[in-house]
């Protein structure tokens, strides 16, 4: 790797906005005394995104001292991970293209080319209008999808020069692609399709000694956490009703569902982890506003619930039935204290 120096022209101070401070502070809090360093890294990243995502001298010095660490090791770790960037980038974005052998063998070579044509010839260089910039890294962790870049938080990866130049004009226009695959697969799946669960994932099962469908485990570990375990006996799946509620086939829908929020005002389910802020509207209009509610779930409640959800299994995946009844009976989790600190992004209103 390349020897990584601040930029000779640096601003004369930094400080963080007030509420980049109060991030900040919080954050600290989160490390046992004496351990306050370790809150090093997201400091550091939040003095870039805050500073035109690029991190100037003083911030390395506000940092050290917010911390009580000596300036050389905030610096040797603002110079050794390349997500920090310690000179001016383009204004509309930073290209990162990942140069690592699976990348390279699937063509980071063409996308590098690309970006010495449309942005600047050589690295950590701005473009003619000052937009764009790029760099060449080490492995960006999405190996089974490459080639990929990184844009900030985002990799948009399986790209091909063609896909390439579209999220440029994405970006330029301020309209970025979806990130992650390009191509439309989802997470690392085979190119091509499917070639293995194609009837749904499965799981070990311990009560059977086998190997089940996932949703088979899902139901059943959520009887045993409702505490009606004796309902469902091991190996068999959730019971069904024989009405059909036109939603969701022949599962019976939980009885306390509501038209309304009580008191015109519902309990913040984001506040559940797993549950965010699509999902909770998702919950809303299933007519479930509150904790309890989902605490008193039986099995077969369960199932329709999980039945209406995208994302299958979610629910005893989170323990959603244990968070809600510590949240319902008026106590806190350690997942919605850092909801109500604002360190989970996935919590935060779209």
């Amino acid at each position: 790797m390349a020897v990584r120096r601040l930029n000779p022209e640096q601003p004369t101070t930094f400080e963080f906005t007030p509420e980049n401070l109060s991030w900040a502070e919080a954050k600290i809090k989160d490390y046992p005394d004496g351990k306050q360093a370790s809150a090093v890294i997201p400091l550091l990243w939040r003095a870039q995104e805050q500073h035109d995502n690029w991190l100037p001298e003083p911030a390395l010095r506000v940092v050290a001292e917010m911390l009580d660490m000596p300036l050389i090791r905030v610096y040797e770790v603002a110079t050794f991970y390349t997500m920090f960037q310690l000179a001016p980038v383009g204004k509309k974005a930073h290209i990162q293209v990942c140069g690592t052998t699976p990348c390279m063998l699937r063509g980071s070579g063409d996308l590098i080319a690309a970006c010495k044509k449309r942005i600047a010839a050589t690295p950590h260089t701005l473009s003619g209008d000052g937009n764009f910039s790029w760099e060449e890294v080490e492995c960006l962790g999405s190996c089974a999808n490459a080639p990929m870049v990184q844009v900030s938080k985002d990799t948009y990866e399986d790209l091909t020069p063609d896909l390439f130049d579209k999220l440029l004009d994405g970006l330029d226009a301020g309209q970025p692609p979806k990130p992650g695959s390009q191509t439309g697969r989802t997470a690392s799946c085979p190119s091509g399709g499917l070639t293995t669960l194609k009837n749904g994932p499965v799981r070990w099962n311990e009560a059977s000694n086998d190997m089940v469908p996932a949703n088979v485990v899902d139901q059943e570990a959520a009887v045993a956490t409702s505490g009606n375990a004796d309902k469902n006996p091991a190996g068999k799946a959730a019971k069904t009703s024989s009405a059909t509620d036109g939603t969701s086939g022949s599962l019976e829908k939980p009885a306390n569902l509501l038209d309304a929020p009580r008191g015109g005002t519902g309990d913040d389910l984001k506040r559940i982890s797993g549950v965010g802020p699509k999902l909770e509207r998702t919950l809303n209009a299933l007519g479930i506003f509150h904790y309890d509610q989902i605490a008193k779930w039986a099995a077969d409640e369960i199932a329709w619930v999980d039945d209406n959800l995208t994302f299958k299994g979610r629910i005893a995946r989170d323990d959603w039935m244990s968070q809600a009844k510590t949240l319902a009976a008026g106590r806190e989790t350690d997942f919605a204290k850092r909801v109500d600190a604002g360190d989970v992004d996935s919590s935060k209103d779209e």
